[in-house]
């Protein structure tokens, strides 16, 4: 076995990887670029390299700085992780010739399936059914184009050597078409160092699910079950989770074996993904094999106890499989929740800078799990786990330069319905300031009726919220709720403001008992009966909800228990009440006394600032080019100009007709969010 190994990435998927070397006695090297000085994974490794500036093409994907950095550390071996250079041949090819093990397949492998034009062709050969499209090389958009109208929209546009939804767009037109094949180009170029594109027929109605394969370099494989990934944004995974709810055992078997059978003919070694499409009668076309980690393997690893790292590490050292196609046993269920640095409020635009709060749920084993999904018994045997692989820490900096994903939080427990209420207990807990993040979304996903039935496909997010996400209307039992708890909560601050003042004497008389909460437009007036225990809250209609909570004034979490069932709630303090978070709501509840309440109701709305003349930059990022000029009139839809952040470009179009008036930046330019990037007439 080997004595150090060196992780050729960052963030959580770094971390990860060192926590199971460290489980297996086995020394880490960490390197980082500029940006990453004070990462997570820099402070858990035994040893850290730098290896660059903060732009990945200039640190992370350069082989030779990687190559430096083990020379100089003596690491035996390196795990690559994912993205960056985790699907790279002549990465492998590099450590090949220094005679250092790459923990990942070998090098024919990954030139064989880790480009998504052999790898299709590859299948094909071997009779596997694919999806129809252009396995050949693409010179440029007119050919994109041409290409796009013989298959017939829509279409997807793909980097050949992409990942991680990079380099990656669904055409419906020739314009679609033209744009989208130079974005995924451009894209490929600087995530991957390969700027080639296919173009492949897009299947509607999909459902993404993908078979987990393991294999040793002695011709032993085993598949360790499927992912259901069809909650997809921007063609990037949201909520994963293992097993299917739409899968039949038949099904899993034939998928299962037949993506066994796939990696054996290319000699495949390590862990690996066998992705699928599946129709509505359960018809599966092979889409692409990735030669890597998923960032999805937890959810594999909560179900099958099998610690995926722990795998890859010890096939590359030499030894064989220990376990067989018998012993893979499917147990219980695991959702997945991406956190990403992403504000769904603005269309999922990426947001950086300062985690000024990142307190995650605590992470809880359900009887013998391990926090790295390894079992020592045949099962869990409590209700529930929580996990959290992470790369952040509160006060850290979240980077312009990289993938935008903060955590992901899996749940486990018996049966899919349990393991989805433990993530709603999970999100609510979980505290993250000073970013935007997609925690409400998230939020929304798991109560969200498709989500629950399981009847799902991957335009979920598309055709759900159309509009983009604008927040959740909570039902009427789940506003009283709040209401009630609100109540109780205020009653206790201003007890402890009358305190704190030096009115000891007959605060309750001073601090009164009517209330009215306000909250999503109602107002429920309320009577507050408190005792040693909790309060009992009463309605005008006469309802009665009993709140009990150890919530003290300050605190920005409050558990609650509200007749017998519990509430987690975000708490801000905020004139005359709170701002509250639950379930994907974000709520101003005011709690006032009735002849407040009376007055309140008789102050005007403030209304916003009128931006309707004007293109806002949606988030910090990088100017890459200007599409129009000062004069020229644009028609709705036109594309305005290009912002690349966090390795993606995003086209910024005209909301409707208008004249250039002015512009204010320029390519190259760094700009904040709501930057005015130009004004119309």
């Amino acid at each position: 076995m080997f004595d150090k190994i060196l992780i050729a990435n960052r963030g959580e998927i770094a971390c990860r990887v060192i926590k199971t070397a460290r489980k297996m006695g086995i020394g880490t090297v960490a390197v980082y670029s500029d940006a990453d000085k004070n990462a997570l994974h820099v402070e858990m490794a035994d040893e850290a390299v730098r290896i660059g500036p903060p732009p990945a093409n200039q640190s992370y994907i350069v082989i030779d700085n990687v190559m430096a950095a083990i020379r100089e550390t003596g690491a035996q071996a390196v795990h690559p992780g994912y993205g960056f250079l985790s699907e790279n041949a002549r990465f492998a090819e590099a450590l090949e010739a220094e005679g250092v093990a790459f923990v990942g397949p070998p090098k024919g492998a990954i030139e064989a399936m880790g480009d998504k034009i052999t790898s299709k062709k590859i299948a094909q050969e071997a009779g596997v059914s694919t999806v129809p499209g252009y396995m050949g090389l693409i010179e440029d958009a007119d050919e994109a184009v041409k290409i796009s109208n013989d298959i017939g929209y829509p279409v997807m546009i793909k980097a050949s050597a992409g990942g991680g939804g990079k380099g990656m767009r669904i055409a419906w037109n020739d314009q679609e078409a033209r744009e989208g094949f130079q974005s995924s180009r451009n894209e490929a170029a600087n995530s991957f160092g390969d700027d080639r594109i296919f173009i492949e027929k897009f299947v509607t109605q999909p459902r993404h699910i993908e078979i987990q394969v393991l294999c040793d370099s002695h011709g032993n494989g085993v598949y360790l079950g499927e992912r259901e990934c069809s909650i997809q944004r921007r063609n990037q995974k949201v909520v994963e989770e293992a097993p299917s709810p739409f899968l039949d055992p038949e099904t899993r078997r034939a998928m299962g074996e037949q993506a066994v059978a796939l990696a054996k003919a290319v000699g495949y070694a390590s862990a690996g993904t066998v992705e699928f499409i599946v129709d509505g009668n359960k018809n599966f076309y092979f889409l692409e094999m990735n030669t890597r980690l998923q960032v999805e393997h937890p959810v594999t690893e909560l179900i099958t106890g099998v610690d995926l790292v722990e795998q890859m590490i010890r096939v590359a050292a030499g030894e064989k499989l220990s376990i067989t196609q018998d012993d893979v046993q499917l147990n219980g269920w695991a959702i997945e929740n991406r956190l990403y640095a992403e504000d769904p409020y603005r269309n999922f635009l990426p947001s950086i800078g300062r985690l000024s709060r990142y307190r995650p749920p605590s992470e809880t084993a359900a009887g013998p799990l391990l926090d790295n999904g390894k079992w020592q018994g045949d099962a869990p045997e409590g209700p529930t786990a929580v996990r959290n692989d992470t790369g952040v820490f509160e006060g850290g900096e979240i980077s312009m330069y990289y993938d935008p994903m903060i955590a992901k939080l899996c749940t486990w427990a018996p049966d899919r319905a349990q393991a989805i209420e433990a993530m709603r207990v999970a999100l609510d807990g979980f505290e993250l300031e000073g970013i935007g993040h997609n925690l409400p979304f998230l939020s929304a996903v798991m109560d969200h009726p498709k989500f629950i039935s399981g009847d799902m496909t991957t335009a979920f997010i598309a055709e759900e919220y159309p509009d983009g996400f604008e927040g959740v209307e909570l039902d009427g039992d789940t506003l009283r709720r709040i209401a009630a708890s609100a109540a109780a909560m205020y009653r206790v601050a201003e007890i402890r403001r009358t305190r704190v003042s030096g009115r000891m004497d007959n605060h309750e008389r001073k601090v009164g008992k009517h209330w009215v909460v306000t909250l999503q437009g109602q107002d429920f007036a309320v009577k507050v009966k408190a005792d040693k225990k909790g309060s009992t809250i009463r309605f005008e209609d006469g309802t009665r909800l009993r709140v009990t909570s150890d919530w003290t004034p300050g605190d920005s979490l409050a558990r609650l228990d509200v007749d017998g069932a519990p509430l987690v709630l975000k708490v801000d303090k905020i004139t005359s009440g709170y701002r509250v978070r639950s379930r994907g709501a974000d709520l101003k509840v005011h709690v006032r006394s009735p002849r407040q309440a009376e007055l309140a109701r008789l102050m005007p709305e403030k209304l916003p600032p009128d931006t309707s003349r004007m293109l806002l930059c949606p988030m910090p990022g990088l100017i890459v080019k200007v599409d129009v000029e000062v004069g020229d009139e644009v028609q709705e839809g036109q594309a305005l100009c290009t912002v690349e952040a966090m390795k993606m470009e995003n086209i910024l179009r005209a909301e409707k007709k208008g004249v250039v008036a002015r512009i204010n930046a320029g390519a190259g330019d760094s700009l904040a969010v709501d930057d005015v990037i130009m004004e119309f007439e």
